[in-house]
């Protein structure tokens, strides 16, 4: 079965002004073990606020590398999840059960690509 990767961009403002709260967690744990139960949900993980990063460029045959916080950030990747479904139609439908357990104020989006096999 083909997997892909949902790739998880947030409005990094939502996470740094108090993150997820306990109902938004609890929520995302019950649907990942019913994913995990299906047989959908291989790995899953968010990541830390872009102050803590660094970027590594190479552009012209020059690296440059540049610590966090990056000021043009406003959707960050915020987190991951690797799936394993029939098809990029059912990976979708899991992704959008995903999104709908945030809480409106909330800015989410997915971007759900099928990871080429070697």
């Amino acid at each position: 079965m083909p997997r892909y990767l949902s790739l998880i961009r947030i409005e990094e403002s939502d996470a740094l002004s108090g993150g997820p709260s306990p109902e938004l967690v609890q929520r995302m744990e019950k649907l990942m073990e019913e994913m995990t139960k299906a047989g959908v949900l291989l790995d899953t993980a968010g990541l830390t606020p872009t102050a803590q990063g660094t970027r590594v460029h190479y552009e012209g045959g020059q690296l440059s590398v540049t610590d966090g916080p990056f000021t043009e950030s406003k959707e960050v990747i915020g987190g991951y999840s690797l799936l394993q479904a029939k098809d990029k139609a059912e990976a979708i439908e899991w992704t959008k059960r995903f999104l709908k357990t945030h809480e409106e104020y909330w800015t989410v989006t997915c971007e759900v690509r099928e990871l080429m096999e070697g």
